[in-house]
């Protein structure tokens, strides 16, 4: 199984870096915070509180999650456009924290590789604890001004300010959290994409997952 695992903070370039990965590779791609959104849009549609931990593990249990190219889907309802809005925004590092939704949306990542063969992954604990033994594991980064400036282009509703003051308050719950915060895995390669260009960094990936199948086809 061959999987490649993208960690990093909200705002580096994950999915953009993924997806263009995937597509050289010619392997699928998966967006796990996707479905930490998903679970979250869940119960902010049946009215749970994202705090009542039970009641959110027993939704993420039961609720369908389809997350591909064409975008995300929750029980057959289209929920591309608002797993992204602000109201699952703010609730999603509360719904991460939950060690019961993470057990149970691990499983579904781990079942989704083995059905593929592997896959581009990305998340926040990627290479650290869903796939510790990835062909290669990479940690995304950029600088917080970097990040911010890109989520306040791609969220038109909200300015600069709110946007870094919102991935301040991610970072801080990402990294803080008890189970499986944010972290770089111990043999993962750093990027910076603050100082890098997105095609820049694609194609260090891609060569860097072409020497690292080398070496294992020749062990």
């Amino acid at each position: 199984m061959r999987v490649i695992a993208i960690d990093g903070p909200a705002g580096s370039g994950k999915s953009t870096v993924g997806r263009r990965l995937a597509e050289r590779l010619g392997l699928t791609y998966l967006d796990t915070g996707a479905m930490y959104r998903a679970v979250a849009f869940a119960a902010i549609r049946q009215g749970i509180d994202p705090e009542e931990s039970e009641r959110v593990a027993a939704l993420a249990r039961a609720i369908d999650i389809v997350v591909d190219d064409r975008g995300v889907k929750v029980d057959d309802i289209d929920a591309t456009v608002e797993i992204r809005g602000p109201e699952v925004t703010c609730a999603v590092s509360v719904v991460a924290a939950n060690s019961e939704v993470r057990s149970e949306l691990r499983a579904r990542q781990r079942a989704w590789a083995i059905e593929r063969g592997g896959g581009v992954i990305e998340g926040r604990d990627i290479g650290t604890v869903v796939f510790p033994d990835a062909l290669l594991k990479v940690y995304l980064t950029a600088s917080a001004e970097v990040r911010a400036s890109r989520r306040a282009k791609e969220m038109t509703d909200l300015d600069y300010d709110d946007v870094a003051a919102d991935i301040a308050r991610r970072d801080a719950a990402d990294s803080g959290r008890s189970d499986s915060p944010l972290a770089t895995a111990g043999d993962a390669v750093t990027v910076d994409t603050s100082v890098m260009g997105i095609d820049e960094a694609v194609d260090e990936l891609v060569e860097m997952v072409r020497l690292r199948v080398a070496d294992t086809e020749g062990a």
